[in-house]
Order: C-alpha cells, then structure tokens, then sequence
C-alpha cells in the first residue's frame, strides 16, 4: 500500500540502475556530533525517488494486528549501497547497563550497536540545529533536556521523508541499530511507552543481511465470554535488504517482536535496522538519548579492520598536533 496513484503504477519507471556508493563532500554538522556526517551520495538519493519499489501488503487479520509490509521498500538497486554508506559514516554507541542478580551487580553491554537523532514535539530544531520551543519558537531553555537532543542528519532525514510521504504518518526520531553479526539480538518487547501516545506509527526499515522478525500477541486474559476466542498466531517475517514495516494502530499495545540471534550463512554479516517514531513528550527525547546513546564511547566502522571500532577523537587530535610540530621541526631544520 502506498500513495501512489493509479497511473503511477500502470506507467512503472524503469528499475533503476545499481547505485554505487561514492562519498559526498556536502556533510551534515551539529554542535553534539562526534564528527561530520556526510550527505547521502546523489546517485543513491536519485534512485531512493522510485521507492517504494513494491506495494506494502496489508497484514491485519489477526487480532490486533495492523502492518504494511514493504518487500522491499528500497530496491536491491541501492539498499547494499544504503547499507555500506550509513555503516561507514554514522557513529555508533556500546550502551551498558547494570543488571542484579542474586545480590550481584553485572554491567551487560547492549548486544547491538545503536545510535538515534531528533527531538519530541514540544521542541523543534532551528537554523544550525539549535533547539526551540515548539509553541513559542523561542530558544528552549537549557535546563529542559538532561541529553542533548540532536538533528536527523540529511543521510537519514530524506528517508525519513521520504516515509512519510508513503504511509502519511509523521515522525521526529530516528533510532538506528548495527547488528555486527548473528549473536546480536534484541528480545521480545512492545514499543508501547507512554510518550508516543496512543496506537503509535514506526515505520522499521532493514539493510543489509536478512533476519527473522518474529512477533507475538501478549497473554489475553481469560474471557467470560462462552464464545472460543482464537488464539492469534506468532508471525515471522524473513526481512530482507531493503524490507520495511509499518507498524500501526493496537499493534504495539497488543503485539510484541524480536530479532532473536541467527546461525547459517549470513550469520557473519551485519545488518542494520532503521525505525522512524514520533514521541510526544520530552520524556521520550530523554528516554531515547539514554538507552541509545548513554555516556560510553563513538563506534565507527573500520572498513580495513571490518569491524566496528572505537573512535579515539583525542589520538586523532594529538596525531594532528605533532604532524603540526614535524612540519614546524622539520621547517627549521631546512631554514
């Protein structure tokens, strides 16, 4: 399902040529970034305008359940070179937290590598990302976020318009996950919080390697009525490269889903998800600064390494420096 008319559909483009990922000199800067990241590359923003590249499906017989899968939303064309481009130049967190057990504090790192932009709807960002109060359009004061809220950089930002142009839905964050390899994972969970509101929209995006998507119906209490009730059955999807789902309507309320971990033969690629959200409340902004950033370190991407690793801002600063003090040496020694 998408907003396209009919003749739209009859007079189907041409699939587009594969899009090859190249860098771009024009970059996305902000005061809370770690480093700048760089504009999605034209070749993959021109092929992004055929999406969706097939009709969502509707999935709403089951009780409670309302989804539009896209199979695929972006076209093999350009989803691998999506994929290497938000892999190579986003930045990502090891979020940690402390788990007790039996008296016992562990400190777990997330089993996944995350990161999220945007800011709840009673703020928006300015002219060079600065945060304004919703109503007013008055800079927000400083004491109303403990996190520093930070703009969707562009790389993401035309996706995300790009969806909502698609389902008509409206979204102000973006929450991004790396899955290195196949013992990455996440649990069954709802995104059923407070702060989104109620029958909230996420549209979930997949690059990269496939993986299962497994859902399930919360526990129904027992019913008075003398009328069976069917049990609605778990639901798998195989998202692929590209894939999108719209979650919608009682689905969070009612349904939970996972990324449970994955043997085979692409357990050793990596896969990354990208969901859009709307949160109501600053709350959320708060809630999603915490739990997808935290306070540890950058990840980048080693492309020799091919592994996420440590960004050393200061190494790489004191590595400028004395190249700077070689050069003025080295200048006195020929002088």
């Amino acid at each position: 399902m998408s907003k396209r008319g009919a003749l739209d559909s009859f007079f189907k483009p041409a699939a587009p040529k594969k899009a090859k990922y190249e860098a771009s000199t024009e970059k996305s800067v902000h005061a809370t970034y770690p480093y700048a990241v760089p504009h999605l590359p034209a070749s993959i923003t021109e092929s992004l305008q055929f999406s969706p590249s097939e009709e969502g499906k509707v999935m709403n017989e089951q009780l409670d359940l309302d989804l539009v899968y896209y199979q695929p939303y972006v076209s093999p064309a350009v989803s691998g070179s999506m994929f290497e481009f938000l892999r190579q130049e986003l930045f990502f967190y090891r979020v940690q937290y402390k788990i007790n057990r039996g008296g016992v504090q562990t400190v777990i790192n997330t089993p996944r590598f995350t990161t999220v932009f945007g800011v709840d709807a009673t703020s928006k960002f300015g002219d060079g990302g600065m945060v304004l109060d919703a109503k007013t359009g008055k800079k927000a004061e400083a004491s109303r976020y403990k996190c520093k809220p930070r703009p969707i950089p562009q790389c993401l930002d035309v996706l995300r318009r790009m969806t909502e142009a698609t389902t008509g839905e409206a979204f102000n964050f973006c929450l991004v996950n790396y899955y290195a390899n196949g013992q990455d994972s996440i649990s069954y969970h709802s995104d059923d919080e407070r702060f989104l509101g109620p029958d909230p929209a996420i549209a979930s995006f997949s690059f990269g390697a496939k993986r299962d998507f497994l859902m399930k119906h919360k526990p129904i209490p027992p019913s008075t009525s003398p009328a069976p009730q069917l049990e609605p059955k778990p639901v798998k999807l195989q998202l692929g490269s590209g894939d999108m789902v719209l979650m919608r309507g009682k689905t969070q309320s009612n349904w939970l889903h996972s990324i449970p971990k994955r043997a085979g033969p692409e357990a050793h690629k990596g896969r990354i998800n990208i969901t859009f959200r709307k949160a109501m409340v600053k709350a959320g902004t708060e809630n999603y600064y915490q739990y997808n950033v935290g306070t540890g370190g950058v990840y980048r991407w080693d492309s020799k390494e091919e592994k996420m690793a440590a960004w050393l801002q200061d190494k790489i600063a004191d590595s400028a420096k004395g190249g700077e003090k070689d050069e003025q040496n080295t200048g006195k020694e020929q002088s």
